[in-house]
């Protein structure tokens, strides 16, 4: 698959070097419900409940079965997150979050907080499953009203921490856009090394380095 090529040539960097963690982060453009992952997130909502975006998507992909699996839940409070089965879905897991909600265009730190605090409760959860590949939405970043660009430097602060300090079976973590706008925003904040250090891989492997082989494991 995608992430196996990617890994296979992460030795080729510095085991504690700032720059491997950073290459665990992949930014990619695609329907989070396609990919075949050990774990997608859905930006839920406190009540678990099916909503619009992202999370309609997940339960309609996933089938009735989450469903009921998420009625067995007493809820997720915003900044935590709770796991199911990926039912229907090709990803085997999928980690409910529920991300802070901007009432009127303001962000306040304790948003900003709850926000850092859904992936790395993501994350945590990814750990204690033992899994090795998990796919991020913008969380928070469409209908909940928090900025697109200040939620992705949140992210992508969130996530590199958590791989620095927390030890853990994670080898990528997916930032998946779910426009051209908020694709680029990531790969301004993951930076050019990454970005020259694949597309010198593809050209090297070109036949083996193919986003097909993420997508339902083609």
């Amino acid at each position: 698959f995608f992430h196996d090529f990617i890994l296979s040539n992460l030795s080729d960097s510095n085991a504690d070097s700032p720059w491997r963690f950073a290459m665990k982060i992949i930014a990619i453009k695609e329907d989070i419900t396609h990919l075949k992952v050990d774990a997608i997130v859905n930006a839920s909502n406190e009540d678990l409940e099916p909503g619009s975006g992202v999370d309609g998507a997940i339960h309609e992909a996933a089938g009735p079965k989450l469903y009921v699996a998420c009625k067995k839940l007493d809820g997720c409070p915003t900044g935590q997150a709770v796991i199911t089965k990926g039912y229907d879905l090709p990803a085997k897991w999928v980690i409910h979050t529920a991300g802070p909600i901007i009432w009127d265009g303001a962000v306040t730190d304790k948003e900003r907080g709850l926000l850092a605090k859904c992936y790395q409760a993501c994350l945590m959860k990814a750990k204690e499953n033992c899994l090795k590949t998990i796919a991020f939405p913008a969380i928070s970043a469409g209908a909940f009203g928090f900025p697109r660009e200040e939620a992705a430097g949140i992210a992508y602060s969130a996530i590199e921490s958590f791989l620095e300090t927390v030890p853990s079976l994670i080898e990528i973590v997916y930032l998946v856009a779910f426009d051209d706008v908020t694709l680029q925003i990531y790969k301004a904040l993951l930076g050019g090394n990454q970005e020259a250090k694949i597309n010198s891989l593809k050209e090297k492997k070109s036949d083996q380095f193919s986003l097909g082989k993420l997508i339902h494991g083609q």
